[in-house]
């Protein structure tokens, strides 16, 4: 995703056309769209008449949101704008069972955070997530014994188990764990995301980790998977004025640990892309264009079927745009939404 250019590097993120990605929702989804309530409010305010669809001008980006644009335009369109469902996955389903595993073991006295004990916290965790997430049973409906099942949650024990090669947790004392952040530029741009810890050293240096369940990319690639790091750096520099000395990624996948020191350069770089970006977004939200970028990941899109690369047609675009209202109160926050 992240190249030397300051500009669009291809489609991008969390971009706010009536969507924000809020700590507990998935990502793209959101109780009650903007849209519907504009929609139902004016057909109670003039009954009989059209009923004109209003999108609301994009507000916030985050990284989520951010890499959809960048892959494609219409992807973004779709889980954003549409708010087209998607099914559960299995990676990201696992990926957000491991998450939550994790987080929980800090629960626990230092000297109690050992394997036995995290992987004692899957089944608790499972329970949860299918209370919270009842959708993602839909993954083993078909699997009346549990046997795939009990296949994925050992999966699930052998990223957890990986994470204690890479990490001691009876040495880590986090500072913060799904840290919510958001802050305004001066240009307006809002941004925002969720953090999975924030580690602070007793001299002040901040590090930020971001775990993920997959292997780690090649090296040629390693750039753009640091570009969703620099920009929690660039969102928490900007809140409270201190760049992290470190960015970690722990590939649980294959128990690679990849960390990058940032400057000052490199977050107004990352700056000034997003900026660009979120220029693209916006003019696509006025103007309609949502143009499809095929790629390889083409084939994993849950929305072939509305796509004009595979015969499909979106759904009828929002004709009305109007601005979204300034958001009152602080700069910017760091803590629950």
């Amino acid at each position: 995703m992240e190249s030397s250019s300051e500009g669009v590097a291809g489609p991008g993120d969390e971009g706010g056309v009536v969507a924000e990605e809020v700590p507990g929702q998935v990502p793209g989804q959101a109780d009650a769209p903007t849209v519907a309530r504009e929609a139902a409010a004016q057909e109670a305010a003039v009954p009989g008449a059209a009923k004109p669809v209003v999108a609301i001008a994009p507000t916030s980006l985050s990284p989520s949101r951010a890499g959809d644009f960048m892959q494609c335009p219409l992807l973004y369109r779709f889980r954003v704008i549409d708010r087209l469902p998607e099914k559960p996955s299995p990676a990201a389903t696992k990926g957000t069972l491991v998450h939550a595993v994790l987080e929980r073991l800090f629960d626990a006295p230092a000297a109690e955070r050992t394997a036995p004990r995290a992987k004692s916290l899957i089944p608790g965790q499972w329970d949860r997530l299918r209370e919270s997430r009842p959708e993602v049973l839909e993954l083993f409906a078909d699997d009346p014994e549990g046997e795939r099942l009990a296949g994925w949650l050992s999966e699930a024990e052998q990223l957890v188990e990986r994470w204690f090669t890479l990490e001691d947790p009876t040495r880590l004392e986090p500072a913060e764990r799904e840290l919510f952040v958001e802050t305004e530029l001066e240009s307006g741009l809002r941004l925002r995301g969720i953090i999975d810890r924030v580690d602070v050293a007793p001299t002040g240096e901040v590090r930020i980790v971001d775990y993920k369940t997959g292997r780690a990319p090649r090296a040629e690639y390693a750039e753009g998977a640091l570009f969703q790091m620099k920009f929690y750096a660039l969102v928490v520099w900007r809140l409270k004025q201190v760049i992290p000395r470190r960015l970690q990624l722990v590939y649980l996948g294959s128990g690679d640990v990849l960390t990058y020191d940032p400057v000052p350069a490199d977050l107004e770089r990352v700056e000034r892309k997003l900026l660009a970006l979120w220029d693209a977004i916006r003019t696509a939200t006025e103007t309609g264009e949502w143009r499809p970028r095929p790629t390889k990941l083409c084939g994993w899109c849950d929305h072939q079927a509305h796509c004009p690369e595979f015969g499909g047609t979106p759904p009828p675009y929002p004709l009305t745009v109007r601005a979204a209202e300034s958001e009152a109160g602080a700069q910017g926050r760091m803590g629950p939404d």
